[in-house]
């Protein structure tokens, strides 16, 4: 998979980068110290701007030092064995896949919530019959290969 894969921007603010590449923000900030090709760019505010190719050698580097367990050393030698520490170096299809992978999950995971949330809308403002009714609706159009999630509260 390409790097066309993540979402459909070319720029992401760290937090985004962070929940893409499932590390804390000042880990990325020590990777920026760390390795030279990792070099986002900065507004006139000071705020850090990650390109896709950043993202795909940030998901790289978290492989590699937090799966494979190698040093920051390690890592680095890793990269230029690969050709992965020059700036311009091609992105890491493994990378670029896990990436990709990784905003469809948070973006199943913000869709679910917001039908949590309408739910649980509906079922405050109707009354218990009304209900019921709703209950009985969404468990029958639920095939049977999905499990229903249990019942946040009493329907009586």
């Amino acid at each position: 998979m390409s790097s066309s894969e993540l979402p459909d921007k070319l720029f992401f603010k760290i937090g985004e980068v962070a929940q893409l590449v499932g590390v804390r923000p000042h880990v990325l900030r020590y990777w920026e110290n760390e390795f030279a090709a990792l070099r986002p760019l900065k507004t006139r505010g000071a705020h850090r701007v990650y390109r896709r190719r950043d993202v795909e050698l940030a998901v790289l580097l978290r492989r590699l030092l937090h799966e494979e367990g190698l040093t920051v050393s390690g890592a680095k030698k890793r990269l230029r064995e690969s050709g992965h520490d020059r700036v311009s170096s091609p992105p890491d299809p493994t990378a670029a896949r896990e990436v990709a992978t990784r905003a469809d999950l948070l973006a199943v995971r913000a869709e679910l919530s917001e039908l949590l949330t309408r739910l649980d809308r509906v079922l405050d403002s109707e009354p218990v019959s009304q209900t019921r009714e709703v209950h009985a609706t969404v468990t029958a159009s639920v095939p049977n290969s999905v499990p229903v999630p249990a019942r946040r509260r009493p329907l009586a």
